[in-house]
This record gives structure tokens, C-alpha cells and sequence, in this order.
């Protein structure tokens, strides 16, 4: 947080919906109650001026969006997968920042390239196209490998991307600083700790290289998946702020009308979307982070072509096993198991009930079974799950922020493909899949084999360790130091810390 300049942010924010309209759109798609829409229009109202103005040809809320910046642009993307929580209105606003953003020069983009590789583009590429897509980040260009007829995707940082993600993202801070501070009660959904691992997605999305580094690993992980497909990287081409890809021939996920057009089984199709996502989560542990259709493509003969790998996600074998037998207890109904899951995890306090958990938990599961994805008010769920977090004080797990947001995009994903998806039947053959193989007997036996490997490896140290650790235990308390002169300036000055921040934070208030 660098101070008030934070504070101006957040009020040109609420300014800036306001003047283009899309305050309204949102308050309206989120039913917000009167109270709220009071609120909003008093505070909003007077700064209207403050606001920027966007690009007036964009609907309102893609054009408060844009005007904000990329940081906005992230979330907006996610929101854009979920018509059932934000309504059709809004969400079809918002699939324009996808992957239809505006564009920067093509000029710009040639001379990243001439600095990223010092060379010509001509030595580089025969042909470089307008760009063909651009999303909050980056945009993408067709090219031709020079001396060859190799068609290739090139993907180009967006100038002064980084400073403008580190400006929203210093404001997101200073925000969840004041919320922490405002409302102690939402400290357990820990909103700094949000923000900062949301800075590390976002950054690490900032270095092609890491990027070309993943897309090279998930090809590796899913290379036998049946119908799946993820595009070469051409590391000779590739460098910080630039990517060379194979290029991939498809429709954009997006197109529904395309995609019925050409004959694909559409169900089939949705279905598969969510059974290659859990499937990459609970058999890998690492998974594409950002499946939005933007970042989909259907090739002629029905497979998924995969596309941006900044944002991924990795969870160890043990997370991986909590999520599944949760999602397996919800398939069979066992809501008990569930309950114990959770309270076996750490997720909920161990001095809550766990049979009032495992009855809200029924009360969860219960609406939601034998309901196609038509039948299901998203929105009213995930407000009755926010209920039950607070009523059970369960707090944010940092470690699955990528795989619920995921989740939750995944599925907004194979809902357009397929509108009457059954979540729980579509998911259950995985599930059962990774739970017959790495829960039971069998990976009792496979863990207590890792477990004899990794002694091994330090089987010559064992006993050198444990004359250290003897001795150790034998050696006299060192005593406690003396308080010299010294000490009284150390409280002194912590009080003095106390003070001055405490009076930036009434300043800034």
C-alpha cells in the first residue's frame, strides 16, 4: 500500500461505474437489495464527474470494465462464464473481455519483438497478421515461420502491462486492508491474503517463458488424454514478452452458433470440458487455471484445443484426496462423510457441530440432485454456501482459490455448451476413478513404498542425525538476555509505529 493515491483509486472505481451506466446493470444483476442500491447511488452520485468515460460504443459495464484496467478486466472474464449468477444480460456484456478487447498497433507489437529476440521480424516470421485476438494481457497475431510454410500463433505482451497491473493490484491491498479493518468479521475470509495470491497468478502471467514452461508441462501430463490437444511451443521464438506457438485450427468455445453448425456433439462436448478439467486435477495435481471459452477452441473433428497457459494450478496429493472424497460424498449422498472431511482437513473449526455441518451440507446437496444445470439457481447456492462459511466460521483456503474459481468456470463453460449438464453424473466416473485408485488399500500400500524410498535416501544420515538431535536435548537453556538500556527504546518505538499508523489510517478514512 503506497498511500492515498489508493484511496482516489477506489473512489474513481465507483465513479467510473456510475458514469457509464453500469452501476445500475450490476446492482440489477446481482438483485442487490434496496438498501445497498440507496447506498451505492448516494456515494456513487456526487463523484459521477470523477469517473472515466470508456469507450461509449461498449455496453455499460464492458466499458467500466476496459476503462479500469486489467486488473478488472481478470475478474470481469471470470464473471463472464457464469450467465446462472450474473444473469444472460450481464454476462453477455462481459464475454467481449475474453478475447475481443482493443487491440494495440501492429507496429507496437513489432518492435517488442525486434527487442525481445534483436533481430528483424522479417528474419522471424514471413508473414505477421493484425492481431486476430486480444484479452486483458496479451494479443495474438497469425504469423509464418520464415523459410518455411509453418503456420504459427505469436503472442504479444500488451506496453506498460506491468505497471498497470501493479497500480489495481496496490489498490486492491489498500481495499482489503480497509474491509479487514471496517469489518474484523471478515477477516476470516482473509482478503489480503486473497490479493497477494492473486499478485503472484497475475505476475507469474507477466513472463512468457514461465507461461511456454507450462504449456510444455501440461502437454507432457495430457498427452494420452483422448480428445484433448495443447499446441507446441517454439522455444527458438519464444522469449519474457513474447510467445511462439503452434498455430491451432478451431472454432472459438464462445461460438455456440459455429459449434452447432458444424456437427460436434454439443453434449458430449460439454461434458467432456468438465471430466479433462477434474481429471487434470485429481490424476495430475495441475491444472489449466483459466478455462474460459476465450481460451478454448473446437477443432473439426470434436477435440479441445487448449490456449493460455499464464494462469495454472497445482495442488498436492493430499488436497487432491480431500477434494475428491468431498465431491464423492456429495455424489453418494453421504453428507456425514463430507462433514468429517472437511472437519479432518482443517476447513472448519474443531469445536463446531458436526452433525448441524453435515445437516447444512444436506441442505447444500439435496436442492441440487437430479436437477439439470436449467433447473439450478447458481446465484441462490453459492449465497446459501456463503451463509453456511460464516455461520461455521470457516475461513479462505489460499491453496484452492484456483481450483474453486476453476470449478466454477469450468462448469459456467460446459453449461453454454450443454444447458442441461448434470454436474454429479458427468462427474462421478472420474471421481470414482480417482478414488479406486489412491484411496484404500492399494494407495495405503504405494504411499508406505514412497515413504521406504524417501528413508532410504537419507538412510546413511540417520544416525548422524540422531546423535545431533541427543545431544541437543543435553544441552543447558541458553539464559534469557538482560534488559539493557535498549529495550524500553524498542517498546518505545513500537508504540510510536502504532501511533503513526493509526493516524494514516484516520487520515486516509
Amino acid at each position: 500500500m503506497k498511500g492515498p493515491h489508493n484511496l482516489w483509486r477506489l473512489v474513481r472505481t465507483g465513479a467510473t461505474f456510475e458514469r457509464t451506466g453500469a452501476m445500475t446493470v450490476v446492482l440489477d444483476a446481482f438483485n442487490a437489495p434496496a438498501p445497498l442500491r440507496l447506498a451505492a447511488r448516494i456515494l456513487g452520485w456526487p463523484f459521477k464527474w470523477l469517473g472515466l468515460p470508456g469507450d461509449p460504443s461498449m455496453p455499460p459495464a464492458t466499458r467500466a470494465i476496459t476503462a479500469l484496467g486489467p486488473a478488472y478486466i481478470k475478474f470481469g472474464q471470470i464473471l463472464s462464464t457464469r450467465p446462472d449468477v450474473v444473469g444472460d444480460e450481464l454476462a453477455e456484456q462481459l464475454k467481449v473481455l475474453q478475447d475481443k478487447l482493443p487491440p494495440f498497433p501492429l507496429a507496437e507489437a513489432r518492435k517488442v519483438i525486434e527487442q525481445e529476440m534483436d533481430q528483424p521480424v522479417e528474419a522471424l516470421f514471413s508473414e505477421l497478421s493484425e492481431p486476430i485476438a486480444a484479452a486483458s494481457i496479451a494479443q495474438v497475431h497469425k504469423a509464418r515461420v520464415a523459410g518455411s510454410e509453418q503456420a504459427v500463433a505469436v503472442k504479444v505482451l500488451r506496453p506498460g502491462i506491468e505497471k498497470a497491473f501493479r497500480t489495481d493490484i496496490d489498490a486492491f491491498y489498500f481495499a482489503a486492508s480497509m474491509i479487514e479493518f471496517l469489518s474484523p468479521s471478515s477477516r476470516r475470509l482473509r482478503p489480503s491474503d486473497v490479493i497477494a495470491h492473486f499478485e503472484g497468478v497475475v505476475m507469474g502471467e507477466l513472463d512468457l517463458r514461465l507461461e511456454s514452461a507450462a504449456a510444455g508441462e501440461f502437454a507432457a501430463s495430457t498427452e494420452k488424454d483422448e480428445g484433448f490437444q495443447v499446441p507446441a511451443v517454439d522455444w527458438m521464438r519464444t522469449s519474457r514478452r513474447m510467445m511462439t506457438l503452434e498455430w491451432a485450427e478451431g472454432i472459438p468455445a464462445n461460438d455456440i452458433e459455429a459449434i452447432k453448425a458444424s456437427g460436434v456433439d454439443r453434449v458430449a462436448l460439454g461434458n467432456r470440458v468438465l471430466q479433462m478439467f477434474l481429471s487434470h486435477a485429481l490424476r495430475d495435481g495441475y491444472f489449466h487455471a483459466d478455462m474460459h471459452q476465450g481460451n478454448l477452441k473446437i477443432a473439426a473433428n470434436g477435440d479441445i484445443i487448449a490456449l493460455d497457459f499464464g494462469i495454472m494450478g497445482r495442488i498436492d496429493e493430499y488436497t487432491r484426496r480431500v477434494y475428491a472424497e468431498i465431491l464423492y460424498g456429495f455424489i453418494r449422498k453421504d453428507y456425514r462423510r463430507v462433514a468429517e472431511v472437511h472437519f479432518e482437513a482443517g476447513y472448519v473449526p474443531a469445536d463446531r457441530d458436526i452433525d448441524e455441518f453435515a445437516r447444512a451440507l444436506r441442505a447444500v446437496g439435496e436442492p441440487i440432485f437430479g436437477m439439470d444445470a436449467s433447473q439450478i439457481s447458481m446465484a441462490r447456492l453459492l449465497a446459501y454456501l456463503f451463509e453456511v462459511t460464516e455461520r461455521f466460521g470457516m475461513e479462505t483456503r489460499t491453496e484452492l482459490i484456483l481450483l474453486q474459481r476453476t470449478m466454477v468456470v469450468v462448469e459456467g463453460v460446459s453449461r453454454s455448451l450443454n444447458p442441461s449438464i448434470n454436474i454429479w453424473d458427468v462427474a462421478k466416473p472420474v471421481v470414482e476413478s480417482y478414488i479406486t485408485e489412491n484411496i484404500g488399500p492399494r494407495a495405503f500400500a504405494r504411499d508406505l513404498a514412497v515413504t521406504a524410498k524417501v528413508l532410504a535416501r537419507f538412510g546413511p544420515r540417520l544416525p548422524q542425525l540422531a546423535e545431533a538431535a541427543l545431544m541437543r536435548q543435553n544441552e543447558p537453556p541458553m539464559p534469557a538476555p538482560k534488559r539493557g538500556w535498549l529495550a524500553p527504546l524498542s517498546w518505545m518505538a513500537l508504540g510510536a509505529s502504532a501511533v503513526v499508523l493509526g493516524g494514516l489510517v484516520a487520515g486516509l478514512l
